[in-house]
């Protein structure tokens, strides 16, 4: 198990790995565009993919490092996965940087993570610019270091006019905090007469919340193999497609996304709703008792792969 504090020579790798120069260059390989073309000529999309990236501490322990260690990792799936999405086609790419549960996390790895935060933000500008991605934030970034503040600020403020794919970090964020925020929004707007409450419904609630700009997510891809939303997306994720793999995020690159991807294309997307032309047991409309012959595998939304 590794040690709270990082030696000097951790430490000193880890900043090495951060300042190293990133490339402006499309740097895609021959195998990567037809592998993005094809899972464009075979199915829809996701339009909105969202990650909870976990697997970071435990991927640096397994090698006898200090957790800081594999965030700064995780650094370069965030880089491929951002720049594989832009490329395939998604339009919305929202990451679960930092949560307001992460606070309670010892302060040396929490330290880490907004040196990190801030080295990555300054780092990749340029990334986001060769890729016409727009920056975005959700959370309480009130609650952020002014320096992550600042530099958050300035990023987006670089990229506010790229109209490619808008990447999204949730930072200092938790699904219960936004829509409790959101709740105090409405009491006071009703409060003060500007709001009937009659008016109030799914659509005015949702303009509500942080996410307001953005539709809900298609696609939630966990890394780490754990089967929970860890307060993400809370109300945002109520038709969400879960996609569950026990790689952790710093080995989650463009491969896996892809087979992220193909696995909801895999996917019936019913909301709710069934097809009423398609053919029943019975024959005369009603129900059959009888359970589908896959009903282990077809019951859960949440279906786990293995890396």
């Amino acid at each position: 198990m590794a040690s709270e504090s990082m030696s000097t020579a951790e430490s000193s790798s880890v900043d090495a790995r951060a300042d190293e120069p990133v490339s402006t260059e499309d740097e895609r390989t021959d195998a990567d565009v037809r592998a993005q073309q094809a899972l464009r000529q075979r199915g829809d999309i996701p339009r909105h993919i969202a990650c909870i990236m976990d697997g970071n501490g435990r991927w640096a322990q397994r090698r006898d490092q200090h957790r800081s260690y594999g965030h700064y990792e995780g650094v370069s799936s965030v880089r491929d996965v951002t720049e594989t999405c832009a490329h395939v086609g998604v339009d919305y790419l929202t990451l679960y940087t930092f949560s307001t549960e992460n606070w309670n996390r010892p302060a040396v790895e929490v330290n880490a993570l907004m040196e990190l935060l801030v080295r990555t933000i300054e780092k990749e500008r340029e990334t986001l610019m060769r890729n016409n991605v727009q920056l975005n934030t959700i959370g309480d970034l009130q609650e952020l270091p002014e320096p992550c503040r600042r530099a958050l600020n300035e990023t987006k403020e670089v990229t506010g006019s790229n109209d490619g794919m808008t990447l999204t970090l949730a930072l200092s964020y938790s699904g219960r905090w936004e829509i409790l925020e959101a709740v105090r929004d409405i009491a006071r707007a009703v409060r003060d007469g500007s709001l009937d409450p009659d008016a109030v419904d799914e659509a005015l609630f949702a303009s509500y919340l942080d996410t307001a700009d953005m539709p809900d997510p298609d696609l939630i891809i966990r890394t780490g193999g754990e089967y929970r939303l860890s307060n993400f997306l809370l109300w945002q994720s109520a038709y969400t497609e879960l996609y569950i793999t026990d790689c952790y995020w710093p080995d989650f690159r463009s491969a896996e996304l892809y087979e992220a991807i193909r696995t909801y294309q895999d996917r019936d997307r019913r909301f709710g709703r069934v097809d009423p032309t398609a053919d029943v047991a019975s024959g005369d409309g009603a129900l059959s008792d009888e359970p589908p012959l896959n009903a282990a595998m077809s019951s859960p939304d949440v279906r786990p792969t293995s890396r």
